[in-house]
């Protein structure tokens, strides 16, 4: 059963055993796998004996919607739609809506609703969907429950947000393990057999077509008939959980023995590179998590049972998979913590008191060098190193992650004020990397405004006492030669 703290009702509404199946709107974990949004819908499919309707839906209307966010979503889809055509006698139907124009979608939701004996969506703690799901709670005529399947630990385990790494990391280790052994179903299709729904009704797919063959297949020319923003190309890292199995085996296999001492080196780029797929749910950090401690042959009797808080030693695995351990869970699901808390996430005001005043007390401080969004964008500053983390996100949808702080920490530096230097991080990042509008992204770039990090001296000009980085410095602490060689003009 999926465990009731990850269940969350939105509405007062009843659920209707006449209704004609149950419905799963697919909004952020867009798998079949190891998704305990799926695995409570076919619990409830299974109770009302109805058959179970699987709804992707892909607006056009989002903001930062382009080329390469869609085409990653669409190629989960399709191999949603195919991972279901090969079932057999089991009552699942998988309806994929791409939304030709801007709100064509518009009265879906409430016509499959209006049929349904109960829906149930994916609670994600960012970007438009909370948002999404509040106003549909409102008007749908039936219950609806929100599921989350963001982390291994519970959204709602916490009911505080945490400032530092460091605190949140010692309540891991004390309130982590119990959920440890609450994994949702690896496929939780497997097996099933429910009452047959042939086809979705004729007057919703006559309105709303289900989405064409060629666009899930990757016709360029479908995707160009979209009105979305087609100067953002399709990058080369494409989307689905086939693809995201392949790159956790990959890292698995020839960067984690590494990862511990080459982590910051952008030229040896031994990163996981699984932001994108846990963003869009293509892959469940709890097959992350199940695939890694396989590996490292770990049980639950593992875990040190002192460690107060430190980052080394608690989880009991070699150093590469403590150091990504850390990174995966701690620093990942800070960045929920903070997201499903406070509606302000992604604002200036939710920086810690500290950061704010001295960032204000320096906001008048002169500027050398000031750049506009579009040189932002178009990586045209006097700084190669930046200009070549920028080209990395444009051309390829992600920045290192040592660099993309250095990129963070320049923007400050290099913008007439923070909170137009915060504007321009949150554009430039959604606009471009594939893991954007993501609670872990927003809390990425927040720390190089102060959040989850302490004062630091000697005070500085612009800065104050939000701590520094420099381009020189970062020159002499990794090997950044093949990087540049490879991003640079």
């Amino acid at each position: 059963m999926v465990p009731a703290s990850r269940i969350r009702t939105c509405n007062n509404a009843p659920i209707r055993i006449d209704g004609e199946f149950v419905l799963y709107w697919m909004i952020a974990f867009r798998r079949l796998s190891s998704n305990f949004s799926l695995q409570r819908a076919v619990e409830l499919a299974v109770e009302l004996q109805k058959p179970l309707v699987i709804f992707e839906p892909l607006r056009v209307g989002y903001q930062w919607a382009s080329d390469r966010i869609h085409r990653f979503v669409i190629d989960g889809m399709a191999e949603n739609a195919s991972r279901v055509a090969a079932l057999k006698n089991a009552g699942v139907v998988y309806y994929p809506y791409v939304e030709p124009r801007a709100d064509t979608g518009k009265g879906l939701l409430a016509a499959l609703a209006s049929r349904a004996c109960v829906v149930v969506t994916d609670d994600f703690p960012s970007f438009f969907l909370p948002r999404m799901v509040e106003a549909a709670a409102s008007r749908l005529p039936v219950r609806l429950e929100a599921v989350d399947s963001n982390g291994l630990l519970p959204l709602r385990a916490t009911d505080r947000v945490f400032t530092t790494a460091f605190s949140f990391r010692a309540f891991l280790q004390k309130q982590l393990p119990p959920h440890l052994i609450e994994f949702p179903q690896p496929d939780p299709l497997k097996g099933l057999k429910l009452p047959s729904l042939n086809a979705m009704p004729s007057d919703i797919t006559k309105r709303w077509p289900i989405a064409a063959p060629n666009l899930l297949s990757g016709d360029a020319a479908m995707l160009a008939s979209l009105p979305i923003d087609h100067s953002v190309g399709v990058a080369e890292t494409r989307g689905g959980t086939t693809a995201a199995c392949e790159k956790l085996s990959r890292f698995l296999e020839r960067s984690l023995p590494h990862y511990a001492a080459g982590a910051n080196d952008p030229d040896a780029d031994n990163r996981s590179g699984l932001s994108p797929y846990l963003h869009f749910g293509h892959i469940s950090p709890h097959e992350l998590f199940h695939e890694l401690m396989t590996r490292e042959e770990w049980s639950p009797a593992s875990l040190g049972k002192k460690t107060g808080g430190k980052r080394e030693g608690w989880w009991g695995v070699s150093p590469g998979a403590e150091a990504w351990l850390d990174e995966f869970v701690t620093w990942r699901e800070l960045g929920y913590n903070m997201s499903s808390h406070r509606d302000d996430y992604d604002q200036f005001e939710s920086l810690p008191d500290w950061a704010q005043a001295t960032l204000a007390k320096h906001e008048s401080d002169p500027r050398e060098h000031v750049y506009s969004l579009d040189e932002f964008a178009t990586a045209a500053t006097h700084d190669e190193l930046w200009n070549a983390a920028q080209t990395q996100l444009v051309r390829e949808g992600r920045i290192h992650n040592y660099l993309r702080m250095l990129w963070g920490k320049k923007i400050l530096e290099w913008s007439e004020t923070p909170r137009e230097a915060l504007t321009t991080m949150i554009e430039l990042n959604n606009r471009y990397a594939l893991d954007g509008r993501n609670p872990n992204s927003y809390s990425g770039i927040l720390w190089t405004l102060g959040r989850y990090d302490r004062p630091w001296g000697p005070e500085r000009p612009i800065f104050g006492t939000v701590r520094f980085m420099s381009s020189d410095s970062t020159r002499k602490k990794l090997r950044v030669n093949q990087y540049l060689r490879t991003f640079g003009r």
